[in-house]
């Protein structure tokens, strides 16, 4: 149940929560292909360069963290503006309790603000749970890699997964930088 979670914009200082968060995706599981949990600094940086353009949205039960989402650029090149790398990841022992549901929810509506288009989740697979996941969020597959993951002595594959939220038009609107939307309070609210 998710009646009584908060979703708002990470800050550095939630870092800890966060990796604390991370840390057993990456020494338990190929869900991310990151071998080594990354240090506290690092995490952070990775936090202040994603909330220079985009959403990192952290959840909260009881004033504590259970889950995070954020998008980040699908490509650096220009012309891959309105296309962004869509993450998200809930406490272990807290996930299918809609958590990661309100978080991508509200990173959609962001992410709308913001003049975005495509949403985009690459995914290790087999994962049938992230894959369900996706779908049920509206993603469809779009892309599917052969072996080009390897992680405890096993090879993965990828798919990439898309929704897409906007038009694509002529001359589409320009992407506003999340700094510049001034909705920092507005998602501090419980949703």
């Amino acid at each position: 149940m998710n009646e009584n979670i908060t979703i708002r914009m990470a800050t550095e200082s939630d870092t800890e929560e966060i990796l604390a968060i991370y840390a057993p995706y990456v020494t338990d599981t190929a869900i991310t292909f990151e071998y080594v949990v990354p240090t506290t600094k690092e995490f952070a940086e990775r936090v202040r360069n994603i909330l220079k353009k985009y959403p990192y949205l952290v959840a909260l039960r009881d004033n504590a963290i259970v889950g995070y989402a954020y998008a980040s650029a699908f490509n650096k090149r220009a012309a891959y503006g309105w296309a962004v790398e869509t993450s998200v990841y809930v406490k272990q022992e807290g996930r299918k309790n809609g958590i990661g549901k309100k978080l991508y929810q509200v990173l959609e509506e962001i992410l709308k603000k913001q003049n975005i288009i495509n949403m985009n989740a690459c995914i290790a697979y087999p994962n049938p749970e992230s894959i369900g996941f996706h779908k049920h969020m509206g993603y469809k597959t779009v892309g599917h890699f052969t072996k080009c993951g390897y992680k405890f002595d096993t090879w993965y594959d990828i798919i990439w997964m898309e929704k897409v939220i906007g038009k694509h038009t002529i001359n589409p609107k320009p992407v506003i930088p999340i700094i510049q939307l001034n909705i920092f309070e507005e998602y501090s609210l419980t949703k």
